[in-house]
C-alpha cells in the first residue's frame, strides 16, 4: 500500500477570540509564523506559558482562532505540569479536565477544561479515503519504519475531509517511541 507523510505535532494551544483577549490584550491578532501541512492551519508567534501544579512549559498557539481553547500535550508533558489529558480527537473536549492556568503578556487564564492527548489520526480528504479503502471514523494501524525503533500504532483515526491534506498526525511522545527525527513515512495496517 501507499505510504503518506507523518508529522510530529508538538504541544499546542487552540484559543477562542475572548481568551486571546484576556492573554494578548482586547482586539489583539494572531501573527503567522509558519504554514503548516493543513490548509488554512498555521503556528502563530504567539506564545503562552502553561502554568500547572508541578510546572510550567511554553506552547504555541496556532492559528486561525477557535470557537473553543483547547490544550494539547503529549502524557509527559502532562505529567511534568501535574495535570490529566484524556486521549480525545481534537475538538472533543467535553468531560475533558482543565488544572492549567495559561500565561500570555496582557493577563492569566485559568483552564476549567479543555486539556487533552490528541488521539492519533490521519487526515485524508474523500478521494484518500477512497485509494485507501478506509472511511471516516474508522480506526486503523499505522506501521512507520526507522531505523532501529520501527512501529505499528494501533488506535488511529481516520478523518476525512475535503479540507484536509493527507498527514498523520502524532506527539512528541509517540515520535520518540518510533525514533523518529523531523517525519517519517507510514503504512495503514488493517487488523
Amino acid at each position: 500500500m501507499e505510504k503518506f507523510l507523518v508529522e510530529v505535532s508538538a504541544r499546542h494551544v487552540h484559543l477562542t477570540q475572548d481568551d486571546m483577549d484576556v492573554l494578548f490584550g482586547k482586539g489583539s491578532e494572531l501573527h503567522p509564523r509558519k504554514e503548516l501541512s493543513q490548509p488554512g492551519q498555521y503556528a502563530s508567534e504567539e506564545k503562552v506559558v502553561l502554568r500547572g501544579p508541578k510546572g510550567e512549559l511554553r506552547a504555541t498557539v496556532l492559528g486561525p482562532l477557535r470557537s473553543a481553547t483547547q490544550v494539547e500535550l503529549s502524557l509527559t508533558d502532562a505529567r511534568s505540569l501535574g495535570v490529566t489529558a484524556q486521549i480525545r480527537e481534537s475538538g472533543d473536549l467535553a468531560g475533558t479536565t482543565g488544572g492549567l492556568t495559561l500565561v500570555g503578556p496582557a493577563g492569566e487564564l485559568p483552564l476549567e477544561c479543555g486539556v487533552i492527548a490528541a488521539k492519533r489520526h490521519i487526515h485524508m480528504t474523500p478521494a484518500d479515503a477512497e485509494k485507501y479503502g478506509v472511511k471516516n471514523g474508522e480506526i486503523v494501524g499505522v506501521k512507520i519504519e526507522t531505523d532501529g525503533r520501527s512501529v505499528i500504532f494501533g488506535d488511529t483515526v481516520i478523518r476525512v475531509s475535503e479540507k484536509f491534506s493527507l498527514a498523520m498526525h502524532i506527539d512528541t511522545d509517540e515520535s520518540n517511541a518510533a525514533g523518529i527525527v523531523g517525519s517519517a513515512q507510514g503504512e495503514i495496517v488493517k487488523f
